[in-house]
């Protein structure tokens, strides 16, 4: 005898690209790229179990409303657009009992046209994407969290690793100056607690906050990569996180999850011993090491 446990079902990639006219002058643009995933969860049960389809909303339905949805509702920024969603397919469907939205923002920045920022023009800034997933019950209870993803870092010194455990399977030799790159996967979850409900979001929207929040995770983030002399992925990335929870009190946790890229240096002693004074490496595709880590705040601290 086989039992249904969990299920989910909705539509995945729908995309769109929005403009945003100026009120003031409407030549002055902004854009919003977006790919967007709706899951809904409910009484859906016999469609798999019975092959009953009465309940099912169509995944094309599911697509039309976030279209239309982001036609008729202000998407800046993506947790607002998400908290609408999510709460607009509670409210309709009855059957509907949980709504996960994930939404990625692809980056698109305007640049300098005779040394100022041009109205209209924009250029797709790298692989870089804004990112924020939500999930929401019809009782209320909601997990918003945000982040950034794809952003690819260097820096050729102002690293090192020494000073690791070692044992008779350890070949790799401790380093004072090595090159550092990464490509960040960083996230923040939001504190319910602290916005009290899902109308929150919407506050924090209109405030700046969720704007500003990102803003100052990206700018830590590039910020302590820089200038730290970093004595270990580990380290660098909890100095990130703390650095995070003290700029946004609104955060309950920061996550970061860290490629180590790395870049061997070549050896060329065997050409009459020419040296290598860390000019030139190699860049190993793979394997790399990856660095993971959740950093939350003391509850006996002011943190």
């Amino acid at each position: 005898m086989a039992v249904l446990q969990t299920s989910t079902y909705g539509k995945d990639n729908v995309k769109f690209l929005k403009v945003k006219k100026d009120k003031k002058n409407p030549k002055v643009h902004q854009v919003m790229e977006a790919t967007v995933c709706v899951l809904l969860v409910g009484g859906f049960d016999e469609s798999y179990t019975k092959a009953d389809n009465s309940s099912i909303v169509p995944t094309d339905t599911v697509k039309n409303t976030i279209l239309l949805e982001a036609k008729r509702f202000d998407v800046f920024p993506i947790e607002r657009f998400a908290a609408h969603l999510a709460q607009h397919f509670v409210k309709k469907y009855s059957h509907v009992s949980g709504v996960d939205v994930n939404i990625t923002q692809h980056r698109w920045t305007k640049y300098q046209v005779d040394g100022k920022l041009h109205d209209h023009s924009f250029m797709k800034d790298g692989e870089e994407v804004r990112v924020s997933s939500l999930k929401y019950k019809r009782g209320g209870e909601f997990v918003l969290t945000s982040g950034l993803k794809g952003l690819t870092v260097l820096k050729s010194t102002g690293s090192m690793f020494h000073g690791f455990h070692q044992c008779d399977y350890t070949t790799l030799k401790p380093t004072y100056d090595r090159i550092l790159s990464t490509d960040v996967d960083a996230s923040w979850k939001w504190d319910s607690k602290k916005l009290g409900s899902i109308q929150g979001v919407y506050k924090l929207a209109e405030s700046g906050a969720i704007d500003n929040a990102y803003k100052s995770a990206r700018d830590v983030t590039l910020k302590l990569f820089a200038v730290e002399e970093s004595a270990s992925v580990q380290a660098t990335m909890y100095n990130m996180s703390e650095s995070i929870l003290k700029l946004v009190p609104e955060i309950e946790t920061v996550s970061y999850s860290l490629p180590n890229k790395h870049y061997f240096l070549i050896d060329f002693s065997w050409f009459k011993g020419e040296e290598n004074d860390n000019e030139l490496y190699y860049p190993s595709p793979h394997p790399n090491g990856l660095i993971k880590s959740t950093v939350g705040r003391d509850v006996k601290s002011k943190l």
